[in-house]
């Protein structure tokens, strides 16, 4: 799998979720954890739930996958069956730009993110005092 700059990823997901006032936890080959509720520990909780979400098992929901095509022409978000586990694929990443060829790509790396669960970054949006 080829490789995913942390630091391009994070300035992503801060333009990506910049004002939601949510944290997020970003993993290491592109998924990102939303937290809703986050409680206790950041990185504890998002890992808990890629644990359960990320993995790709064949014929579940977990191979399911949307691609939303970003406005910016930055690249393309690839949703799964967990609504606050979002992966990022760049536009140069993809050769071919087919939501088939993204959302697989997409859908891998969510997959890889579940298994490895190694988190390269935390972002508390909450304001101060929350």
């Amino acid at each position: 799998m080829a490789v995913v700059d942390t630091e391009t990823l994070i300035d992503a997901w801060r333009r990506l979720l910049a004002g939601s006032g949510r944290p997020w936890v970003l993993f290491e080959h592109g998924t990102c954890v939303v937290l809703e509720e986050p409680g206790g520990g950041l990185a504890e909780r998002a890992t808990e739930i890629l644990r359960a979400y990320g993995p790709v098992s064949v014929g579940g929901p977990a191979g399911d996958f949307r691609v939303l095509e970003l406005k910016n022409g930055e690249g393309w978000l690839v949703t799964g069956h967990h609504p606050d586990v979002v992966t990022f694929v760049a536009l140069e990443d993809s050769e071919d730009p087919s939501h088939l060829a993204v959302g697989t790509l997409g859908r891998s790396r969510r997959d890889q993110d579940g298994r490895d669960l190694h988190v390269v970054h935390v972002e508390d949006g909450r304001p101060a005092g929350v």
